[in-house]
């Protein structure tokens, strides 16, 4: 598993190890792939479902998208009435513009943090389907995959094994990385031939050669909807001036939660405002007015407007959230670049504004673009196979790890490689580190707790410390 050139591990002249050493790269990848190989597994499979949501969501909403239909569709407005009616006490979210003349309209209608996706037949008015958003296949599978199903809990769990999964992706590159290697054989492809050992070893140094790059990149791109990881991204960009005033993704269920909280209530005060501008005009009083009727029937006239744009489905159109009485509209495809927000006159139906993806900030710009690789949609099928190989060769590297673990620990140990008595601090894997620890400050957080726990409590505990691996040797007997 190691090189059998030793002389970076037996250190300087003078018996003194540069630190971080060849032995603490060593053990830095053993505890960090000891820690996250079954986080590994588990975002590898829900991550590679992911990937494929929308022909997964295509084909379970099939039934709806092919209806028959025995006259023209009714208006937005009344669907949307009809989509309001089955769900009592809740308020309209957003429309989503029917991709096809025979789909069903999707409307979406919340109460508090609860919404509700409505499945109307655009022509009778038929309620054909009522769904909370969160029970959605794939809504579930996206809650799986980043918070394990256990809110900000989850969301920091999985952000902490996706920081010690990138170091241990690149403590293995720095370790397989090719020394005095004569050819290609062990680097590029495995040694099938060689005996077990060596064909294992060949599996997870070269397998983790071809996809670390790869895993890195969605790691890296994944950490953004991260409780604590988001979070210290919207202070770092408060601090340095580059915030805005609402970004394209949560941070951790308890922000999408507020979000949504905080949505239902504009959208209600909104309504609240114009139904009493109304009452005050003295509309409410003529015959056969409604008030649902007022509210919603700028949507007669937006949905033909914002139609016509042919932008990117999923379109939704939104009711007016503020003072300002503006509608919004945006195409909330999942590949991001291809992103359009709109705001839009309730009276006249036109289109104020346009902001194009290429309009945003420029850290929003590189955000939503890497999102869109992490989730399969950057550049269609290519990026969907590249996703799942990638997952493969993470589960192919934790399979191929716990195989070389099994078969080299000692009797008794867990296996863990031993430390150095003597050493002095070294610069360039220590700047590295120190890069590291400031960019993933979860990671940083738990290195500090490991360190502590470690010297305060393992190492003092002789059967518990042999077992660990931390009685450290003299670097003059270091033998990987």
């Amino acid at each position: 598993m190691v090189s059998k050139n030793n002389s970076h591990v037996r250190g300087r002249p003078g018996g003194l190890a540069i630190w971080p050493d060849y032995r603490t790269v060593w053990r830095w990848h053993f505890y960090a792939g000891l820690f996250c190989m079954p986080f590994v597994i588990w975002l590898a499979l829900t991550g590679s479902i992911y990937l494929f949501k929308p022909q997964i969501e295509s084909w379970l909403e099939r039934p709806y998208d092919h209806l028959t239909m025995a006259g023209p569709a009714q208006p937005p407005s009344a669907q949307v009435k009809a989509a309001l009616a089955a769900v009592p006490g809740t308020v309209l979210r957003a429309y989503e513009l029917p991709q096809t003349p025979s789909s069903a309209a999707r409307v979406i209608v919340s109460q508090g943090v609860r919404q509700v996706r409505v499945y109307v037949h655009p022509d009778t008015l038929q309620v054909l389907k009522v769904l909370n958003e969160d029970d959605r296949l794939m809504r579930t599978i996206f809650r799986m995959h980043g918070e394990l199903l256990l809110g900000d809990r989850g969301s920091n769990l999985v952000e902490l094994a996706a920081s010690w999964t990138i170091v241990m992706l690149i403590t293995g590159l720095f370790l397989w990385w090719p020394r005095g290697a004569v050819g290609l054989a062990g680097v590029l492809w495995p040694r099938l031939g060689g005996g077990p050992r060596q064909a294992w070893r060949d599996v997870h140094a070269v397998t983790g050669i071809w996809i670390s790059l790869f895993a890195l990149v969605l790691l890296l791109t994944g950490l953004p909807w991260a409780k604590n990881w988001g979070g210290y991204l919207k202070e770092v960009r408060r601090l340095t001036g580059t915030s805005v005033a609402s970004q394209d993704w949560t941070n951790g269920r308890s922000s999408e939660l507020a979000l949504r909280r905080e949505q239902d209530a504009a959208t209600r005060a909104a309504e609240t405002d114009a139904h009493a501008g109304h009452a005050g005009m003295g509309m409410a009083s003529m015959p056969g007015m409604s008030m649902a009727v007022d509210h919603y029937a700028p949507l007669d006239l937006m949905v033909p407007a914002v139609t016509a744009l042919q932008l990117s489905p999923p379109v939704l159109i939104s009711p007016p959230g503020g003072k300002q009485g503006r509608w919004t509209g945006k195409s909330d495809t999942p590949n991001r670049p291809q992103r359009v927000d709109l705001t839009l006159d309730a009276r006249t139906g036109r289109i104020v504004t346009r902001t194009d993806f290429a309009q945003r900030h420029w850290i929003d710009r590189i955000i939503g673009t890497g999102v869109a690789a992490h989730e399969g949609q950057l550049f269609g099928w290519i990026n969907q196979a590249l996703g799942v190989v990638t997952a493969l060769g993470l589960v192919t590297l934790s399979g191929s790890a716990l195989v070389l673990w099994w078969r080299r620990r000692p009797e008794g140990q867990l296996g863990a490689p031993q430390a150095l008595t003597e050493r002095r601090v070294g610069g360039g894997l220590l700047v590295a580190a120190g890069l590291l620890c400031l960019y993933l400050p979860l990671l940083t957080l738990s290195a500090i707790i490991v360190a502590l726990l470690e010297g305060l409590v393992l190492r003092r505990i002789p059967g518990l410390a042999d077992w660990l691996g931390l009685r450290a040797m003299p670097s003059s007997r270091a033998e990987p």
